[in-house]
């Protein structure tokens, strides 16, 4: 069970609105001051006439290393060389700029931003041309992961946030950007989670939940809601709207760490189930300098399994054929480093192949409404030897 919070520094530190704290102060001085060495480099170089250029490190697989020891995916140190005096990188260097100054700008004004506030804050056409800074958001939302990555500060730090995008319910009372909020009583639609979820905005100031137990999607949240599901076992129930966003990645994190709460993941019996669950706990490829703060390599997948068909007597009603999308999908995953050499995992993978089919949480209704509350995950995490971990 996890330990009651009574965390009053925490509270007094935040104040009322939590980003005015002492400590949120020195983050942003120090996170403005990244910015101006980024743009005092850039005069630097084009005061001696040497074409400026940013060291952009690379956010992709072949720059990821599985850290064994720590069980998280982490980023190398390969990078690129963005260039202003390159045709090829011109636009994308002066579009890394231009975030970087606009983030700046909030900073100084105590303000923050959307993903896509940011988009429209950066528009524009440039001067004396009709080409604009950026086209659509596709573009910018990569330079802001760029820059991050650049001036080693979270999105958080450089003021910028995303849509809420997943929800709580159970036995906990938080502290909110100085509201407390009793997330039992949070109605229908539950505690919405935001997207920044760092000490200085959200505190806890009690919890007797047991465990949490995180779904994929809001329709099987619901049934879980419906079904008092975290009155009846005590427990914090979470979904992400499938690959969970920073903001509840970074919640679960802290809520594991913090409240000593085991998590235990419901997800779909298919390739992008299965990397959900390797996203909780390691961490994504894309994301992988934000493990360190996300990833939660203690939780526990505990279904839907390969295994479930024949073991739960389900009816042929559940399945949904694998296509050559999915089985490409599942060789993938087998290859990556942190899925290789565990036996129970590759059985898993394996399993589903074989079958010939995937099986979706809803699914399991089938068999009846309140299957899936009242027999299949309450059997599940009574027995430790059908998790996948």
């Amino acid at each position: 069970m996890a330990k009651k919070v009574t965390d009053k520094s925490a509270l007094s530190a935040s104040g009322s609105g939590g980003r005015t704290s002492t400590a949120a102060k020195a983050k942003a001085k120090e996170t403005a001051r990244k910015i101006e060495a980024l743009a005092e480099m850039i005069v630097d170089h084009a005061g001696r006439r040497k074409s400026p250029k940013l060291e952009i490190p690379i956010r992709a697989l072949s720059n990821v290393n599985f850290n064994p020891k720590k069980a998280i995916l982490e980023m190398g140190d390969a990078s690129q060389t963005r260039q202003f005096f390159d045709l090829s990188m011109a636009k994308k260097f002066m579009q890394t700029v231009l975030v970087a100054a606009q983030c700046k700008k909030l900073i100084d004004e105590q303000k923050t931003s959307s993903i896509r506030g940011l988009f429209y804050l950066c528009k524009h056409d440039v001067a004396g041309s009709k080409e604009k800074t950026f086209n659509d958001q596709d573009e910018s939302d990569p330079i802001i992961e760029d820059l991050e990555v650049t001036i080693d500060a979270l999105r958080e730090e450089l003021h910028v946030y995303a849509s809420n995008r997943g929800n709580l319910v159970g036995p906990i009372t938080l502290v909110d950007d100085g509201n407390t909020l009793d997330c039992m009583r949070m109605g229908s639609a539950g505690y919405a989670v935001p997207s920044i979820c760092e000490p200085d905005v959200i505190q806890f100031r009690k919890c007797s939940a047991k465990y949490i137990l995180h779904v994929e999607k809001d329709t099987v949240w619901r049934r879980f809601y419906e079904d008092r599901f975290h009155e009846k076992h005590n427990c914090i129930i979470t979904h992400g709207s499938g690959q969970p966003t920073r903001g509840m990645r970074r919640l679960l994190r802290r809520m594991h760490d913090e409240l000593k709460l085991p998590i235990y993941c419901l997800l779909d019996n298919d390739p992008w189930g299965y990397y959900i669950y390797s996203v909780i706990k390691q961490g994504s490829i894309n994301l992988a300098y934000e493990s360190r703060r996300m990833a939660v390599p203690q939780a526990k997948f505990i279904g839907v399994s390969s295994f479930d068909y024949e073991r739960c007597g389900l009816t042929d009603d559940v399945k949904i054929g694998l296509d050559d999308k999915d089985i490409k999908r599942a060789k993938q995953i087998l290859e990556y480093p942190w899925f290789q050499g565990k036996k129970h995992w590759e059985k898993e993978i394996r399993k589903m192949m074989q079958n010939g089919f995937k099986m979706e949480v809803e699914a399991m209704i089938n068999k009846r409404l309140t299957y899936l509350t009242e027999e299949y995950v309450p059997m599940k995490i009574k027995d430790p030897k059908q998790w996948l971990d």
